[in-house]
């Protein structure tokens, strides 16, 4: 039986600990841009392109990783 802990780290080429740095760095990030965008509602004249623009660079990130849908 495989180890549900290692099994999707190892279909992406890394680690347990590797995929959990990456998992912990990206959900930082959104809570970043969540603040970002939320700051932007307010003051539209701020962080225009800021969080769409970081969203893109991750989503593209992600695709290249080749992660499995």
């Amino acid at each position: 039986m495989r180890n549900i802990f290692t099994q999707h780290p190892e279909e992406v080429g890394e680690t347990y600990l590797e995929h959990g740095y990456h998992a912990m760095k990206y959900a930082l990030t959104f809570l970043c841009l969540s603040l970002v965008a939320i700051t932007h509602a307010v003051f539209p004249f701020l962080f225009k392109a800021t969080a769409s623009s970081k969203v893109i660079k991750m989503a593209c990130h992600m695709r290249d990783r080749n992660i499995p849908q």
